[in-house]
């Protein structure tokens, strides 16, 4: 057994700009002992300040600080740029693996662009690593040599957001109903049946945030959304791209929000009327079309119901379908490439996607970075949970900048899509508050 306190390695990081490869690095070492640690400790307050990432969900899950290898790339390249680094990067990494569980020896952490251009991403290996999976609690450590257990404990207290404000990102709300009026007309003049518009919202506080904060509001606020955090995007998504776990691959696909309004009475009423509303029942439909014909061709069988469910988040709920499958292909193809096939799905661009992708770029007067794109982990084996960066902001210093996005089809109407968006920026919101 091994206990946990903060420790350093030296760094080993490797970046590409377009066109380029990353420099080729020497062993890596990766070290899974099974781990002692009480089970009210919370894995994210185990965070210390040293580039920390994080994918947790109902207490269990990963979360990693430190860099000892790390790949940057861009462009419609991006994901075969970072699958071709991983195959690489495993290859030469001697793994001793006590615990054998998804997410344990050497893992990786990602965050990928939207779209093509512009936008970077990320993949990254920490040299520390902390996983949780039912009563299984492990320790990975990951160096150029081997690596002696560190001890691990409870981080110091990040420090609350100072003094934070709101303004109107790259559009305020009447030029964004604009925008959605347009999509609507497009999409009645017959251009397309759906497109995914969204918005940003920009805090400024007076002095750099810690992105620990805001991820242990988000950990404790939303236990069944994935809390994330990798290089600078971090939120609580309600949405699962991809899971691939020992050849079963699974996805949960969310179109069609209504808002909460506290009163239970008045929020079942609610949910009954999401579950039959026509509007919603289509813009989901388009959602679990696109992942079932995305999964298709990688899976020998397939389930997909033919109902949703409602989903029920503190803020909001969601029509939710979870599509599963069994992958045929799985030594070949792992989890980010899967995620690669099906993003972007509806239900974050639109249908037909390449006409509502272009679409957004063409309207939507934002770049959307790292939202909306896929973000989670993926050990050495291609297993991994691949979450889509859904109620969710970047942090630079004292600058965070919230995103949220709403499913436009023929029947929507711009002032309930605006107050959809703005029920959608709560969460990050409200845990960048004291």
């Amino acid at each position: 057994m091994a206990s946990v306190t903060g420790v350093r390695f030296t760094l080993v990081t490797s970046s590409a700009t377009p066109g380029e490869q990353p420099a080729t690095l020497g062993t890596l070492v990766a070290r899974t002992v099974r781990l002692d640690l009480d089970d009210a400790t919370a894995l994210v307050d185990l965070l210390p300040a040293d580039r920390p990432v994080t994918w947790l969900r109902r207490g269990e899950g990963l979360v990693g600080w430190g860099v000892a290898a790390e790949l940057r790339t861009r462009g419609a390249t991006r994901f075969s740029d970072a699958v071709k680094w991983w195959a690489e990067t495993t290859e030469r990494t001697v793994v001793r693996d006590e615990v054998n569980e998804p997410g344990t020896g050497l893992v990786s952490f990602g965050s990928f662009a939207f779209a093509d251009e512009p936008g970077d991403s990320v993949l990254v290996v920490p040299e520390v690593v902390v996983g949780r999976r039912g009563d299984t609690t492990w320790l990975t450590t990951i160096g150029r040599d081997s690596i002696a257990a560190p001890t691990v404990s409870a981080a110091d207290e990040p420090p609350a957001p100072v003094e934070v404000s709101f303004a109107d990102g790259a559009l305020d709300g009447e030029r964004w109903m604009s925008v959605v009026a347009d999509a609507v007309a497009r999409i009645s003049a017959g251009d397309l049946e759906k497109i995914v518009l969204a918005r940003d919202l920009i805090a400024t506080a007076e002095a750099p945030i810690d992105v620990r904060w805001p991820l242990r509001r988000l950990a404790e606020s939303y236990p069944m959304c994935w809390t994330f955090h990798v290089d600078g995007m971090f939120g609580a998504t309600p949405e699962m791209l991809l899971r691939r776990e020992r050849g079963l691959v699974t996805s949960r696909v969310l179109a069609g929000t209504i808002r909460r309004t506290g009163d239970d009475e008045r929020d079942l009423a609610l949910a009954a009327t999401l579950a039959r509303s026509s509007k919603d029942l289509e813009e989901h439909e388009y959602a679990v079309r696109s992942v079932a014909d995305a999964l298709d061709p990688h899976c020998s069988s397939m389930n997909v119901p033919e109902a949703p469910f409602v989903l029920h988040l503190p803020n909001v709920m969601h029509l939710a379908t979870d599509v599963a499958g069994v992958v045929h292909d799985a030594a070949t193809v792992s989890s980010l490439q899967l995620a690669e096939a099906l993003h972007p799905s509806a239900a974050v661009g639109g249908t037909p996607t390449p006409v509502a992708t272009d679409l957004i770029t063409e309207i939507e007067g934002m770049d959307r970075g790292r939202y909306a794109g896929p973000v989670g982990w993926m050990d050495a084996r291609g297993d991994g949970e691949w979450g889509i960066a859904l109620r969710s902001a970047s942090v630079d210093g004292p600058t965070v900048r919230l995103f949220a996005g709403c499913g436009i089809v023929a029947d929507s109407d711009p002032e309930a899509e605006l107050a959809e968006s703005q029920a959608k920026f709560v969460p990050v919101r409200d845990a960048l508050s004291p």
